[in-house]
């Protein structure tokens, strides 16, 4: 198992799809490394020599932000949008969705677990009587 980024890489997938494993690269940017590197994308990555596997650590090392810096990067502007407690900043303090989605229906990704409130009944039956 090759290791780039500090990742291990699958040996038995090809290196397109193997690049993949490492966070910030999808299918894009894996064939443009390979292309950058000049290593066939169809090349099983335990099949890559030394030198192929150095060039593209090299290409993804001085031009992409992946992995660690990534997810550091993607925290502080996070943590920047709370802190100015701007409206994107307001829906990830609480919970809810940022992108504008309903949140009267679905939304349970964000929302969690549905909490069931005790005595709620429709209109019709609180005007009765």
């Amino acid at each position: 198992m090759p290791r780039v980024a500090g990742v291990e890489i699958p040996g038995q997938k090809r290196t397109e799809i193997a690049l993949r494993y490492i966070y910030g690269i999808g299918p894009t940017r894996a064939l443009e490394i390979c292309r950058k590197a000049n290593v066939d994308p169809n090349t099983r990555a335990n099949k890559l020599t030394e030198e192929e596997i150095s060039r593209m650590a090299a290409i993804i090392e001085q031009d992409y932000v992946v992995e660690g810096q990534l997810r550091r990067q993607i925290s502080q502007n996070i943590a920047r949008l709370r802190e100015i407690r701007c409206y994107r900043g307001l829906r990830h303090m609480r919970g809810l969705p940022v992108r504008g989605q309903r949140t009267r229906t679905n939304a349970r990704t964000r929302k969690g677990p549905r909490k069931t409130v005790a005595g709620k009944k429709g209109v019709k039956e609180m005007h009765r009587g």
